[in-house]
């Protein structure tokens, strides 16, 4: 496993990545919804990789993207606005190496704060967050094609 900051030859592989786990884990949502909205929410501009705070790193095994994470530092606070494992990977490791290697490049930037956003209906991601020493600490909602879903927004104090 090889972990490393993303490139833009990247971004074709990191799309699918989310495509495909979006697919696998909210089936609350409709799969033509989740194609558009991937669609929409990874354009070329959606990860500036040279933006000030921004740490886009990806996964790979066998020279095959297999997860990546996208996170800002502002200031004190970290936010992972995307960390993604392909569902045929995922139990094996892959997305706590993935946020180990997160964690130190956010200490970099000074952070003391790590909040997470996910879906609030995400039993997996609860137990992933949780399971690294995350608490819940807020709600809020994110709205897809004029729908508001629930949020969860997970904290780690480092």
């Amino acid at each position: 496993m090889n972990i490393r900051p993303a490139d833009a030859e990247d971004f074709e592989a990191i799309k699918a990545v989310a495509r495909k786990t979006w697919h696998d884990t909210y089936d609350e949502l409709e799969a033509d919804m989740i194609d558009r909205t991937v669609d929409n929410w990874y354009t070329g501009d959606s990860m500036p990789l040279e933006a000030p705070g921004t740490v886009v790193l990806v996964v790979e095994i066998d020279d095959e993207i297999v997860g990546f994470t996208h996170a800002v530092a502002q200031g004190e606070t970290a936010d992972i606005l995307r960390m993604y494992v392909d569902p045929d990977c995922q139990g094996e490791g892959v997305g706590s190496d993935l946020h180990e290697r997160l964690i130190e490049q956010l200490e970099a930037y000074d952070a003391d704060r790590i909040r997470s956003f996910d879906f609030a209906f995400n039993d997996a991601s609860r137990n992933f967050y949780e399971g690294l020493g995350f608490e819940q600490t807020d709600t809020g909602e994110v709205e897809i094609e004029g729908e508001n879903y629930d949020e969860a927004v997970y904290t780690l104090e480092i």
